[in-house]
């Protein structure tokens, strides 16, 4: 499962989801999505946009975590 830190950088860094759609031309509902924290689909290009705003690697927007119902069944 992939988790989204955007929300969290986004505190760190004392910026709002408005901040993030005027300067990347996003919508609010866009960014809103990828601040969701468990993000389901999300474009890369989204990411890059969202990451170089914040001023951290794409790959720093989230985390993944291991789902213990994915994977070969015994």
């Amino acid at each position: 499962m992939i988790v989204s830190r955007i929300d969290q950088i986004m505190k760190e860094k004392n910026v709002t989801s408005r901040d993030i759609a005027q300067r990347t031309h996003l919508s609010i509902d866009t960014v809103a999505r990828a601040r969701n924290e468990n993000i389901r689909k999300c474009r890369l290009y989204t990411l890059e946009l969202i990451a170089e705003f914040l001023g951290v690697k794409t790959k720093d927007l989230y985390d993944e975590i291991p789902d213990a119902h994915i994977g070969p069944t015994p």
